[in-house]
């Protein structure tokens, strides 16, 4: 008999319509021992006009105006957190104290001491938790992990990643609010570090271990813009607009990554290269369909990069989707992540990061920023 997931979702901006689409079609595209119920969406805004919009939308059979209110309901399993990242800590730790799973957008916190409490809540209660790293999620993705992990590589000597977008460019963009959060500091808790280099990094460890020790340097590009809350004010902008770092690997291989949002023309480009001594890796997220293959150990004659379309059904996740050739693409990443979620509660398993996950990722962040403000090289607190 199925089982049922009550889930609560916190937050109904951007990323509440990315996992209510996922909550919505998990079940009908894959077979699942737990059904995702979306039970409640909750978002204080605007005197509730937001979220009573918002679930009327996207059809939740409930609203709420306060989290704080869903803690005590017994008919909740799971608070999913979909609000700026100055928020997550309190509403986690809430939650996990309460008896309730949670799930959380990343990065994990504002900061890795926060994202320490976090851990230690959720060790303390024994609830399940997940961080959505969906960018694991696209089959081309997870296609590298396999094949990496069955020896395709063999040794690694490099891993290139960059996460370039282009949304900030214009200095009239103005700085908080519910659409330019990601701006402030006291927010987001940096720039593109938590907001790009998060998923980059993450993919990275998933596929070549731990980062160890790095050397950064961020830019901030527009240093002050005006409110949105109020236009005749101006303020001073301190999150990163840009970071570029050389880094190095447990393995021993080395890597550097970027991430910006002034790279006009890349509106997701999330890619990485990753070089070993048989072969080599390429993907982009804006073709997320397609995993480019270099084998050496293919014959000289017909050696070279080969592009691997990724939509067949004996590759991850595809078997549950459309015909070969239908491709599919970011959306879809967030039903895959709530499907692995939903089938590690049936067997136990781990397929999905959890919260001490999004932790090494944190302190790799922190390191990067205390990197580029210090000009020096620095561990990462990981081996």
């Amino acid at each position: 008999m199925q089982k049922t997931l009550n889930i609560a979702m916190i937050g109904c901006g951007f990323m509440g319509k990315m996992h209510s689409n996922a909550y919505s079609k998990v079940n009908s595209i894959f077979d699942l021992d737990y059904t995702a119920c979306m039970k409640v969406a909750c978002d204080s805004r605007d005197n509730g006009k937001v979220v009573k919009d918002f679930a009327s939308r996207w059809h939740w059979q409930e609203m709420e105006t306060d989290w704080r209110r869903l803690l005590d309901r017994k008919d909740i399993d799971l608070i999913d957190i979909c609000v700026p990242n100055s928020l997550h800590r309190e509403i986690a730790v809430a939650s996990l104290a309460a008896g309730k799973m949670v799930c959380t957008e990343k990065p994990l916190a504002l900061n890795a001491e926060q994202g320490a409490q976090m851990v230690e809540a959720a060790e303390k209660s024994g609830k399940k938790t997940m961080i959505w790293f969906n960018q694991r999620r696209f089959p081309s993705v997870t296609l590298a992990k396999q094949m990496i992990d069955d020896g395709a590589l063999g040794r690694v000597f490099h891993y290139r990643g960059t996460y370039l977008q282009d949304w900030t460019i214009s200095k009239e963009a103005p700085f908080g609010g519910p659409t330019f959060w990601r701006l402030d500091l006291k927010d987001a808790g940096s720039g593109v570090t938590g907001d790009l280099l998060a998923h980059a990094l993450d993919v990275a460890m998933w596929l070549n271990g731990p980062i160890v020790d790095l050397s950064a340097m961020t830019e901030t590009f527009i240093k002050e813009r005006k409110t949105q809350a109020d236009s005749s004010k101006v303020v001073k902008v301190e999150i990163d607009d840009a970071a570029q770092c050389m880094v190095r690997f447990a393995n021993g291989s080395i890597g550097t990554f970027e991430a910006s949002r002034y790279a006009r023309g890349r509106k997701n480009a999330n890619a990485f290269e990753i070089n070993g001594e048989f072969g080599s890796f390429a993907f982009d997220a804006e073709t997320p369909d397609q995993l480019k293959f270099y084998n050496h150990k293919d014959d000289s004659k017909i050696r070279g990069w080969k592009v691997i379309s990724v939509w067949d059904s004996d590759q991850p996740y595809m078997d549950r989707w459309w015909v070969p050739g239908m491709g599919i693409s970011y959306e879809h990443t967030f039903v895959h992540a709530a499907a692995d979620f939903l089938a590690d509660l049936a067997d136990g398993k781990k397929r999905v990061p959890d919260f001490s996950d999004g932790l090494r990722t944190q302190m790799v962040c922190d390191t990067i920023l205390a990197s580029a403000k210090k000009g020096q090289w620095m561990k990462t607190g990981l081996t």
